[in-house]
């Protein structure tokens, strides 16, 4: 018996008959072998495949312009933010700086340590009538900054009145506001390692050190009020933290030069000015 090679096994001629099913007759005839259905399926395939991958690349350009046309402006709203929070944070950045040169003793632009500085003595006379005309215009810049204050304060207690403080340490009031020894602020004695609390919800702006006041936090609230606590052994809250009224935030102590005791000294601005903690706390 001949061995069959791959070659007569592809060439082997079939016949396909179809028939109708009640008469038996002959309705046609298809004649194929192998060879021929593997190069039409192959074709087939190919046609396929050639079809699948062009439309396959239309929609992915379209996806495309659509992804491309999103992202874009997802990019742009996303710059956009970066923007005005880089432009934020400068402008807290420099409020923070101000304030802590405000909480140091120091006025307007700081000094730079490497520029030479000259100190000159000069010596001015007045005559008596210079001297009254210095008198007048001092009484007025008096009286203005008094009327001023009284209704920095008057604002204050109308935005304040809805605005519940939290009493910050239990103890005894040992120096009062006095704006005349530029003390502006309450001293509090209270018990060693006594919690200090924050006077009502808030961000903390100030969590640092400084010579004359020690160990100094301070707080953002609403309204337009910043509450500030001196003079502490220990804080418990860094810049950036929210903090809610009544959270304990440092520990009452002893630190800075500015000091004869334990205490908190506690100071309370309203828009930029300085009012009594009294008038909103209950001691």
């Amino acid at each position: 018996m001949q061995k069959k090679t791959l070659y007569n096994w592809l060439t082997h001629r079939f016949l396909l008959i179809v028939r109708e099913e009640e008469n038996l007759a002959i309705k046609t005839t298809i004649a194929f072998n192998y060879a021929k259905l593997i190069v039409i399926g192959f074709g087939m395939f190919c046609i396929c495949f050639i079809l699948s991958f062009f439309v396959a690349r239309f929609f992915y350009k379209g996806y495309n312009r659509l992804s491309t046309s999103s992202e874009n402006k997802i990019l742009i709203e996303l710059m956009m933010k970066v923007d005005s929070l880089s432009t934020e944070v400068k402008q807290k950045d420099e409020f923070i700086t101000s304030f802590k040169q405000l909480l140091a003793g120091g006025e307007g632009k700081p000094i730079n340590p490497r520029e030479e500085v000259k100190n000159t003595e000069t010596v001015t006379t007045y005559d008596a009538d210079e001297l009254s005309k210095i008198n007048q215009v001092d009484s007025a810049f008096r009286k203005q900054f008094e009327s001023y204050e009284a209704t920095s304060v008057k604002y204050a207690k109308e935005d304040l009145q809805n605005m519940f403080l939290f009493t910050p340490v239990n103890g005894v009031l040992t120096r009062k506001f006095d704006t005349k020894s530029k003390h502006y602020a309450v001293d509090v004695v209270a018990k060693k390692n006594e919690p200090i609390k924050t006077v009502a919800d808030g961000s903390v702006i100030i969590s640092s050190w400084t010579q004359d006041s020690g160990y100094v936090i301070g707080i953002q609230h609403k309204n337009q009020l910043i509450s500030l606590y001196k003079h502490n052994s220990v804080l418990l809250k860094k810049v950036g933290d929210y903090v809610k009224a009544g959270d304990i935030i440092a520990i009452i102590g002893d630190s800075g030069e500015l000091t004869d005791g334990p205490h908190l000294h506690l100071e309370l601005w309203y828009n930029g000015s300085p009012i009594n903690p009294e008038d909103f706390i209950s001691f």
